[in-house]
């Protein structure tokens, strides 16, 4: 699929792909700091967390898996678990697992959706993929972790990844550039999560 700033997108947009790794490398890093792990399973919990959502969008539209073709994607993974690892615990905040989750859920699901659109892959899947790429990083992470999944928190958290993802496409379904488009998606996106953070926002429960 092709757009009109396609070429300037190229170069610009795979930026949104490094900062959603390493933030969410970070989350999982984060992690297993929280359980006084060593170096090692820091560095394995930032890569499984930092790479699993856009693995499994990869394999699901077809495309070669990012990080076994471009070296950038497991450095990244390693320079923040060390990061992580050569910090004192005590000055993260509390919520920083969190925070950090965030501006990943929010980049992740507008360049997941991205690169769905390029592959052809039509505009409801291609938002699919986003939401996709931005919360299995997450839930692998927590699982790896042994903690409740953050899908099961009841503040929003894939609304949030929906919400960049769904207006990213829409906008540029609708002709708008994409650098503008993605910038209006991803601070959507992560204003919306960062509200559920703060005062806890979340959608109706099931009633029986």
């Amino acid at each position: 699929m092709q757009f009109p700033d396609f070429m300037m997108a190229q170069s610009v947009l795979p930026l949104l792909d490094i900062a959603g790794i390493a933030i969410f490398a970070v989350s999982g890093a984060l992690a297993a700091a929280r359980r006084q792990m060593t170096i090692v399973t820091f560095t394995f919990f930032a890569a499984v967390t930092g790479t699993g959502g856009g693995t499994l969008r990869d394999l699901l539209i077809g495309a070669p898996v990012f990080w076994i073709h471009d070296n950038r994607a497991l450095a990244v993974c390693l320079l923040a678990a060390l990061a992580v690892w050569v910090t004192p615990q005590r000055i993260w905040p509390v919520k920083a697992l969190e925070w950090f989750d965030g501006l990943g859920l929010a980049a992740y699901a507008v360049f997941g959706s991205w690169k769905a659109l390029i592959y052809g892959v039509p505009p409801l899947g291609a938002a699919a993929m986003g939401i996709i790429t931005a919360c299995m990083g997450g839930i692998i992470r927590d699982v790896l972790a042994g903690e409740p999944s953050i899908l099961l928190r009841p503040e929003l958290y894939v609304t949030a990844a929906a919400l960049s993802a769904g207006l990213f496409v829409v906008l540029t379904m609708m002709g708008a550039p994409l650098l503008p488009a993605a910038a209006i998606a991803v601070s959507a996106g992560f204003v919306l999560r960062a509200l559920a953070i703060v005062r806890g926002i979340a959608l109706p429960g099931y009633r029986d």
